[in-house]
């Protein structure tokens, strides 16, 4: 099929929205598509981030009806999806849900990494998966699951990733996976595009219980869908992409020269390139876009999120006073360290049981000085990050930033700037996740290679010197105060 006057219906399952929206052929948005639906992952105390599967499929149907009933007609010619890359479900024998979306902000089962790497040889394991023993990925949760369910994990037939879900819901079995989701499991092996193995060895689970890995479009709606979507009744659906992977490619973010920096609920940094075979060196993870294509990089479970929280729990002004009240501040006055590890670790350093901790604050300590603080202080890990991807992929590399959290603040993409020290792009695309998974989709229908698509850019923030002067002796306080807290985890 050919992607010339394509229409791309794009699913985007992020971590507190689900959208839907049309794109052209060249990978545009068509305007008044958009549907957007919020949600908010279920949190417990004890460390649990957890969605209802079948909520969240039917936020993943209202969406699509959504944005066909403003369609007008067009005909599509393929489905993309963009999910949260890590997560993972089980389901009976009759495909029903045995336990919620273990989401990749899930760190209950943080207790049983100290008994994965016993079971496991930690750097062999990461030179084939990409991954680390951590919470956020399947191993540990498998494990942990059997034990903290029992009962549920007896009557699990299926591991499976959200998007297998929906998809199976959709067409029935056989149950499939892509190459990208499956990349970003913990259980896969990067090189041989396969379940690995001698991970699953370690685990109480069997590769006959994942979904089969296939990058081949899924046709023919089963049941009631055939009534609801008659538009996408033959109409291919290309297996899901990791929303990380999707957001390189809809920022244009597809070579070895560009470096994404991304901050919308969590943040996570990364560079994505096509190669038939990499040497994962240590430190970053390796996952991949598709078959053709890595991605390596680093992540934080703490980014717009915790802005979030500040906001709200210290009853900071509106945003645009807030903002302005930001920047109106020097950088590092405030006298505050802070480690912005209030969801965990999931980078650079991979401490599971981490929490944040804000050292210097005092009577005369501000809210919007916390806050400033707070984005300082995610800077410094994102720092830290590059320092880690420059070794690991030498060479210059344009930064170009996305996400809500960069995009609706200048200051803190000028903090970012000066810490990093080198300029930093916004992108110009508004939802990149999205069109980066119909970009794929495109080339998949025939079109051309997703190297070849244009990303619109906007401003650029130049590093100010003596400001990257200051936040690098920040930066170093940072990494005192974190070997102090966190040397022994």
């Amino acid at each position: 099929m050919e992607s010339q006057g394509a229409r791309i219906l794009s699913v985007d399952v992020g971590s507190s929205s689900v959208r839907a929206e049309l794109y052209d052929d060249v990978g545009d948005n068509v305007e008044g598509t958009e549907v957007k639906l919020d949600y908010e992952f279920e949190y417990t105390a004890d460390g649990g981030a957890e969605k209802d599967a079948v909520e969240l499929l039917d936020l993943v149907v209202r969406a699509i009806d959504g944005t066909l009933s403003q369609a007008g007609g067009v005909v599509i010619s393929g489905v993309a999806m963009s999910t949260f890359w890590h997560s993972v479900l089980g389901l009976d024998r009759d495909g029903r849900p045995t336990t919620p979306i273990l989401t990749w902000a899930d760190r209950r089962a943080a207790e049983c990494v100290p008994d994965l790497r016993e079971r496991l040889d930690e750097r062999a394991n990461h030179r084939r998966t990409g991954c680390v023993p951590h919470s956020s990925y399947w191993p540990a949760k498998l494990l942990w699951s059997s034990c903290a369910f029992p009962e549920a994990f007896e009557k699990t037939e299926r591991w499976v990733s959200p998007a297998d879900f929906f998809y199976a819901r959709f067409f029935g079995e056989p149950y499939q996976v892509g190459t990208s989701m499956a990349s970003g499991t913990g259980l896969f092996d990067q090189n041989r595009r396969r379940w690995d193995r001698e991970t699953l060895e370690a685990l109480p689970a069997q590769e006959a219980q994942l979904s089969a890995i296939s990058d081949e479009p899924r046709r023919g709606l089963a049941g009631e869908w055939t009534e609801r979507w008659p538009a996408l009744r033959e109409t291919p659906w290309l297996p899901a992409v990791g929303d990380g992977a999707c957001s390189n490619v809809g920022s244009g973010c597809t070579g070895s020269d560009r470096l994404a920096l991304m901050v919308g609920t969590s943040g996570a940094m990364r560079v994505l390139w096509k190669a038939e075979f990499v040497e994962i060196p240590d430190g970053p993870w390796c996952y991949r876009a598709d078959a053709e294509r890595y991605v390596m990089g680093g992540a934080l479970s703490d980014g717009g999120n915790l802005i979030e929280w500040l906001r709200d729990t210290l009853r900071l002004p509106d945003p645009e006073k807030t903002e302005e009240l930001l920047s109106d501040m020097e950088p590092d006055s405030h006298g505050l360290t802070f480690l912005p590890l209030l969801a965990g670790e999931r980078g650079p350093g991979w401490a599971d049981r981490a929490n944040g901790t804000v050292s210097g604050l005092s009577m005369t300590s501000k809210p919007v000085e916390i806050l400033r603080a707070a984005m300082e202080a995610v800077a410094f890990r994102f720092a830290i990050i590059a320092e880690m991807i420059d070794t690991a992929s030498p060479g210059e590399k344009e930064v170009v930033a996305s996400g809500g959290g960069l995009l609706n603040s200048p200051t803190w993409t000028r903090i970012m700037a000066d810490t990093l020290g080198r300029p930093i792009t916004l992108s110009g695309v508004k939802e990149a996740s999205s069109r980066g998974a119909a970009l794929i989709a495109l080339e998949a229908l025939g079109g051309p290679e997703i190297e070849a698509a244009q990303a619109p850019l906007g401003e650029t923030f130049e590093p100010d010197p003596s400001r990257h002067e200051i936040y690098t002796m920040a930066l170093e306080r940072q990494r005192r105060l974190y070997d102090t807290v966190l040397g022994g985890s």
